[in-house]
């Protein structure tokens, strides 16, 4: 039986962008199921104490550039650093994507195409024909997901990842959850890679629990 993996996830996020192509090959390469999980990350910032970028000292708003660069530079991948349209709201990109999973589709490429409109080609990916635009590219109906985005269903499955995030240790994106582990941050794919290669068993908060 595959392993699961829980993808917590902000499409608003460059780091879940920087890691998206990397966390794929992972996967794949350990024949592991992913459970796309697209969570509000302000939501769950309120809830565990995170604080939006604005609010952070600028010390470290400018580590966080510094440290993009180095990443960009790791994993191979165009990041437009300041792009036009950040901050930008990616609830309803994140809602597609539900769609896309309650469909029985896979959603990681139009994951992966909605952020590098954003972080790569410096498109606004708030605007519906734009997120549409990128879900017929990837090969869906996007008129159907438009529908099934304001479904009862996709609400209230998107507004349950908070809960559901923060009820699995979850405080940032991306994090990956293998067995009940928190793997939080793209920073920590090798880590996550090793784990699976060694079948070791989960850390947990407590080793003695």
């Amino acid at each position: 039986m595959p392993r699961t993996i829980d993808y917590y996830f902000s499409l608003h996020s460059p780091w879940t962008y920087l890691g998206h192509a990397t966390f794929l090959d992972i996967a794949a390469r350990h024949g592991c199921r992913i459970v796309y999980r697209p969570v509000p990350l302000r939501a769950v910032f309120d809830e565990t104490g995170g604080l939006p970028l604005p609010k952070r000292h600028p010390v470290r708003q400018r580590y966080r550039l510094m440290d993009l660069q180095r990443w960009r530079e790791r994993r191979g991948v165009k990041l437009v650093l300041q792009p036009k349209h950040f901050p930008f709201d990616p609830s309803l990109a994140d809602r597609f994507l539900i769609a896309i999973v309650q469909a029985g589709g896979d959603p990681g490429l139009f994951m992966g195409e909605i952020m590098a409109g954003v972080w790569s080609r410096d498109e606004d990916m708030t605007q519906p024909e734009a997120v549409a635009r990128v879900a017929r590219a990837c090969g869906f109906d996007a008129q159907s997901l438009a529908l099934a985005a304001e479904s009862e269903a996709v609400i209230g499955t998107y507004e349950g990842t908070i809960a559901a995030a923060v009820a699995a240790g979850v405080f940032g994106a991306p994090s990956y959850v293998l067995d009940g582990e928190v793997f939080w941050g793209q920073d920590r794919l090798e880590l996550l890679d090793s784990a699976l290669a060694s079948g070791r068993a989960p850390f947990r908060p407590d080793p003695a629990a």
